[in-house]
């Protein structure tokens, strides 16, 4: 079980590690998406820096770094650790999001992998955050703030929504501190008035 334990970790990590943006970057534009807009290795970055069909790619299959090995992680776990072994899968996905051993363990900030975790895990909290982030961005333009508040709602709603899964609410608590700990120079932007707002025009 120890062994299926460490595979089961270290393959959701490695899923997770796949640098989806920069890879976008290097094939559609011979880019170092590092070098380019806000430096950051996520969907907006693209969606800003090369094209809004990149982006939403970009954004599906970081999305889907998230779902795959949730799944896998149900199919290989003994029937009595199923919800940890999901738990522990997605936690491993995300971290190899955010610190990708591909780019010197610097990644993006976790939002798109951590939604396709917790919407495999929690559907109903998720979409209802996802219902927060769609409002807040809709009024401000904000990405960033849109993320930072959905993160921040969810552990709230997994409380509510799903009574009794300590793993679960802890497991969505520690994501909600990575991704706004990720967010800190972005939150330094916004109290200065220099972040960049969002439009699907460009």
């Amino acid at each position: 079980m120890i062994l299926k334990a460490f595979l089961t970790i270290a393959g959701a990590y490695l899923i997770g590690a796949i640098p989806t943006a920069f890879l976008a970057g290097r094939l559609l534009k011979g880019i170092d998406i590092r070098q380019v807009g806000s430096g950051n290795i996520g969907a907006t970055n693209v969606f800003r820096s090369i094209g809004k069909t990149a982006g939403v790619g970009v954004l599906a299959i970081d999305m889907f770094k998230g779902v795959i090995p949730v799944l896998l992680a149900a199919q290989l776990a003994p029937g009595s650790c199923i919800e940890t072994f999901r738990i522990l899968a997605g936690l491993a996905a995300v971290c190899g999001h955010i610190w990708t051993i591909f780019l010197g363990f610097k990644g993006g900030k976790g939002v798109a992998t951590s939604t396709g975790v917790l919407l495999t895990l929690a559907p109903a909290s998720t979409l209802s955050a996802f219902a927060v982030f769609v409002l807040v961005v809709t009024i401000t333009r904000y990405i960033s703030l849109g993320s930072i508040i959905a993160a921040s709602t969810v552990p709230l709603l997994v409380w509510y929504l799903n009574p009794g899964q300590i793993e679960l609410f802890y497991f969505v608590l520690v994501m909600a501190i990575l991704i706004d700990l990720k967010h800190i120079p972005n939150i330094k932007r916004l109290i200065n008035h220099e972040e960049h707002k969002f439009s699907f025009k460009k």
